[in-house]
């Protein structure tokens, strides 16, 4: 609940409750803390999803599941007082985990489509009669915010009908509960991670043939739920599993990866006490800043342990390729070519079992360096490991160096390795490596 227009009903915090939903009573956002919120959204330039009580007004009627309309009054005097003070919300995210069956409660697909549909209108209501200048660009409406279930969302596209949804939102814990004491085995697991493509493709299939003006988000993903996991989600082994999702979701076509979470449980990106960044916080600002929108296409023909991404360099011309080696004794030697593919020979630390592999882009790729007659090319290496060689250890090594904040508290700088394109390039066992190629031209990123 929000504390605003004509609600007859107290606000209070959340307490536990016997009985109440996940064993807490109902709740309530006061307007003064929804002031300090924006004020902090504001200095930090925060761009927000906001995701609606979908469950108001509703009544329990079995096994976890809720029916009747979804009562839009109070969600309407929120957004209304939103406009007024001039706050921007990117997007309005309608419930949190009540597709298919639900995590503690569920709606028919039907039902929610139908509901769908009064809250779409209920923001261009909004939104077209506000006088606030900024508040001009309508929000895009974003659901459901839960589990993927195929009849379940192909249901509410269906029902919900042409452009109401412009987003589909669905949440992901790959990796099962955090006390599960196979985790790290997972992670490291080739034939695990894979298993997160299905979900990425049977969306990509639900909205092609459903919902086309549509868009797939991950609307929340910590690895590992309740918390994620003790000395794991919070140590390097976890990048592992963090930036291969990244380059699948994108190879899906995801636009947008929600991490759960910035603060809070073993998953969060910043310790929860000292706020102290923990190791996946560099590996999602490394993505950021070298993984540009143009995603190309990956060929590999070589050991399952070795996995690769390649997007257009971000604002600027060029290629970057993240490599992650799974592997816990092969290091693969790269040599790239110029002749529009990559040949990466590998061969393990006791110089036995070589193999071979092609990194073949989709779209033809020219080497710059090629019509340069004396002038050197360089390639740029990020090369993540953990310190100590311990998979398990909270400081992340940037080529060697720890990633530390400095005396002033500030980010440390992210600086490559430059290095001569033509000198060897490898990527060691049990470690990632973004390579940026300033003078790789793809056409897809033209």
């Amino acid at each position: 609940m929000y504390d605003v227009g004509n609600s007859s009903s107290p606000c209070h915090p959340f307490k536990k409750e016997t009985g109440g939903l996940f064993g807490f009573s109902k709740g309530c956002l006061h307007m003064d803390r929804w002031d300090q919120l924006n004020n902090f959204f504001k200095k930090t330039g925060v761009i927000l999803t906001f995701g609606l009580n979908a469950l108001h007004g509703r009544h329990h009627t079995e096994r976890g599941v809720w029916g009747g309309d979804w009562d839009r009054h109070n969600a309407y005097d929120f957004i209304n007082y939103t406009l007024s003070k001039g706050y921007h919300v990117d997007s309005w995210e309608f419930g949190n985990e009540l597709s298919g069956k639900g995590v503690g409660a569920s709606v028919g697909p039907e039902q929610y489509g139908k509901d769908s549909i009064r809250l779409n209108t209920m923001i261009d209501e909004l939104y077209s009669k506000s006088n606030n200048m900024m508040q001009l660009i309508r929000p895009s409406l974003v659901a459901p915010g839960g589990f993927y279930d195929k009849v379940w969302f192909d249901k509410l596209l269906q029902s919900s009908g042409p452009r109401v949804l412009n987003v589909m939102s669905h949440h992901m814990y790959s990796l099962g509960p955090g006390n599960d004491g196979n985790i790290m085995k997972k992670i490291l697991n080739p034939d695990h991670l894979n298993k997160a493509s299905f979900v990425f493709s049977n969306l990509s299939s639900t909205i092609q043939e459903n919902g086309p003006w549509t868009s797939a988000w991950v609307g929340e993903s910590g690895g590992a739920y309740n918390s994620g996991a003790r000395d794991i989600s919070n140590t390097f082994v976890n990048t592992f599993w963090y930036l291969d999702q990244l380059g699948m979701a994108a190879k899906y076509n995801t636009k947008v990866y929600c991490r759960q979470s910035l603060i809070g449980g073993f998953y969060g990106l910043l310790n929860k006490t000292t706020y102290i960044p923990n190791p996946d916080y560099y590996s999602a600002l490394l993505w950021n800043r070298l993984m540009g929108k143009g995603v190309l296409h990956v060929n590999i023909t070589a050991s399952q342990y070795l996995r690769s991404y390649a997007h257009c360099a971000k604002q600027r011309v060029g290629v970057t390729v993240l490599v992650i080696n799974l592997s816990n004794q092969t290091m693969y030697n790269v040599d790239v070519q110029s002749n529009n593919y990559a040949k990466l020979p590998s061969k393990n630390q006791t110089g036995t079992n070589k193999r071979s592999f092609i990194h073949g882009l989709k779209e033809s790729v020219s080497w710059i360096g090629n019509k340069a007659s004396d002038e050197k090319v360089y390639r740029e290496e990020y090369h993540l490991t953990p310190e100590g060689g311990n998979l398990r250890s909270r400081v992340m090594l940037l080529n060697g160096q720890p990633l530390q904040l400095t005396e002033l508290g500030d980010i440390p700088s992210l600086l490559p390795a430059v290095n001569d394109v033509n000198s060897p390039l490898s990527i060691s066992p049990y470690s990632v490596k973004f390579v940026v190629y300033p003078n790789f031209i793809n056409q897809g990123c033209i």
